[in-house]
């Protein structure tokens, strides 16, 4: 018999072959994060709206800097790139919170961990591999699920300001393994240097992964990071993106390099000025998450 350990410190048996539980496809767009599509999954009669006022609900596409497109109907999300922003009022709040830039760098920090919380919740549904089995209740037999303790997701935050948003994620994700990756970006190029990578150098087949990267600027980083996952036997359907705030440069590029890829951002925002820093965004991530 293997042993389970879950958050409340109770050890519960199930048999080292119960079966997994397979997951359950909607077929129809989750209440709480309606997805954002890439713009080849849409006809040639989408209508173009101003992103300021894009539903949050809605499907969408993003384009060059300040638009976006968008239609009902999708023809096929099988191999395109989808991004999601919850609607969720917790959600917004926090992200409010991290706009502010009156916010001081202990709230701003708690703030970015509470994001990604929600985030991963989000990101996590139908996606987790669950096993199933009975026990024995005070009351009598109940039939449940666990999540599968033998198959830890994988969490990688890029340093430094991903170390915040990723900071919860054992308290929602009940085995998870956490991979550092430090990746800097020159200020005069924008192109992004590698320089800490503890990244094993084979991933289990299968393997599932959180890549936590607040700022989704240029797609430097992002990109850099993904390309390792690859080298190393990932799957774009395999990583799911956790981001704070995002730009259409960076959601482009990676719709380009990499079909099948889900982000899950707190909000989009419209365009990334010369510097590389998105507008109006949150201000560099790291320096406001810890002080510096």
């Amino acid at each position: 018999m293997a042993l389970c350990r879950i958050q409340c410190h109770l050890n519960l048996p199930f048999p080292s072959n119960a079966p997994r539980v397979p997951s359950i496809a909607h077929t129809s767009p989750l209440p709480t994060s309606s997805p954002i599509l890439t713009p080849s999954l849409f006809s040639t009669t989408t209508k173009k709206i101003p992103y300021s006022i894009l539903p949050r609900r809605s499907f969408g596409t993003t384009t060059v800097k300040s638009s976006m497109t968008m239609e009902d109907k999708p023809l096929s999300q099988n191999n395109r790139m989808l991004v999601y922003v919850p609607a969720h009022p917790l959600i917004k709040h926090w992200v409010s919170v991290l706009r502010n830039e009156q916010t001081p760098c202990p709230i701003f920090r708690n703030a970015m961990a509470e994001l990604g919380r929600l985030l991963m919740y989000e990101a996590s549904r139908d996606w987790l591999p669950t096993v199933s089995g009975e026990i024995q209740s005070p009351m009598g037999v109940a039939s449940v699920e666990f999540i599968d303790p033998r198959e830890p997701v994988a969490v990688i935050p890029i340093l430094r300001a991903g170390l915040a948003l990723a900071e919860h994620a054992a308290s929602i994700l009940p085995a998870t393994k956490t991979y550092h990756l430090g990746i800097s970006r020159n200020e005069e190029t924008l192109q992004p240097t590698i320089y800490l990578n503890k990244l094993p150098d084979k991933f289990a087949e299968g393997s599932k992964v959180f890549v936590v990267d607040p700022m989704l600027a240029t797609g430097g980083t992002i990109v850099a990071a993904l390309n390792l996952l690859k080298e190393r036997g990932v799957g774009n359907k395999q990583i799911k993106v956790i981001s704070a705030c995002s730009s259409p440069p960076a959601l482009e590029k990676l719709s380009e390099q990499f079909p099948g890829l889900h982000v899950y951002t707190g909000i989009i925002d419209p365009t990334v000025n010369d510097k590389g820093f998105i507008i109006p965004g949150l201000g560099d991530a790291g320096d406001r998450s810890y002080g510096t």
